[in-house]
C-alpha cells in the first residue's frame, strides 16, 4: 500500500507554487505589483525636502558593488559557519568526555 502523506504533501507544494505564478502572470513592476521599500523609500525622503549631510568618497559601478555585497555575504558566513561548528565540536567533545569518564570509574 502506498502512503498517501507524501503525495498530498507533494500536491500542496505543487499548489503554493503554482497558484501566486498563474495570479500575477503578465503583471510586473510597471504595474506597482512588486514594488516594495527599496522603491518608496527614496521618493517618500525627497518629497519631504531632505537634503543630505554629505556624499560618498567614491561610488562603485554596480559590477563592483555586487562584488563587495557577494565577499561581505561570503565572510559572514564563513564566520557563521566557524561558530557553528566551533561550537557543535565543543558540543560533542563534551558529550565524548562524559562517556568517558563513567568507564574510567568502573576499572577502578
Amino acid at each position: 500500500m502506498v502512503d498517501k502523506k507524501p503525495i498530498i504533501l507533494l500536491i500542496i507544494v505543487v499548489a503554493i507554487v503554482i497558484f501566486p505564478l498563474a495570479l500575477y502572470n503578465g503583471k510586473g513592476e510597471s504595474q506597482g505589483i512588486f514594488s516594495g521599500s527599496d522603491d518608496q523609500g527614496p521618493a517618500y525622503i525627497s518629497s519631504t525636502g531632505y537634503t543630505p549631510w554629505f556624499h560618498s568618497i567614491w561610488t562603485p559601478s554596480p559590477e563592483i558593488e555586487s562584488l563587495l555585497f557577494t565577499v561581505q555575504a561570503g565572510i559572514g558566513a564563513l564566520i557563521v559557519g566557524y561558530v557553528l561548528g566551533y561550537y557543535n565540536g565543543q558540543s560533542k567533545e563534551r558529550k565524548r568526555r562524559e562517556n568517558d569518564i563513567p568507564n574510567k570509574n568502573k576499572e577502578i
